[in-house]
């Protein structure tokens, strides 16, 4: 089982420019944080949709390599995002990654992306990941 401090350790030294913080993990689902800064910002005082499309591909790939283990080149082959409200420039966004289904080469799941603290999601996206053969 992939722990959260696991997660923490391999997302730090494999992309340390990330701004990311895994504060959930398991093998069906995967929350993170990422720290707005005003360099995510954008003209009319909000978080960039850029930023947004992070934080849903990052979740989804903690969330899948929490049920497959730590194989780093696991890629998104396609994300579908709606962004659905203005988020807040003052808070955290974060991303809740709920797994759907999990096969041999390909993992598809959602999530949910809300400013930190507020129940409406900003954004919601549903995206496909491709698992590479495992070497024998």
């Amino acid at each position: 089982m992939i722990t959260k401090e696991m997660m923490n350790e391999f997302i730090n030294t494999q992309f340390p420019q990330s701004k990311i913080t895994v504060e959930h993990v398991d093998g069906d689902s995967a929350t993170i944080r990422h720290k707005i800064t005003e360099a995510e910002l954008r003209p009319g005082g909000t978080v960039a949709g850029p930023v947004m499309f992070l934080v849903a591909d990052c979740a989804l790939y903690v969330g899948i390599l929490g049920r497959i283990g730590i194989v780093p080149l696991a890629v998104t082959t396609n994300m579908n995002i709606n962004f659905l409200r203005k988020p807040s420039a003052d808070r955290d966004i974060i991303g809740v990654c709920k797994l759907i289904k999990v096969g041999k080469t390909l993992a598809i799941g959602e999530v949910s992306v809300f400013s930190e603290g507020l129940p409406e999601p900003v954004a919601h996206a549903v995206g496909t990941y491709a698992i590479p053969p495992k070497k024998d």
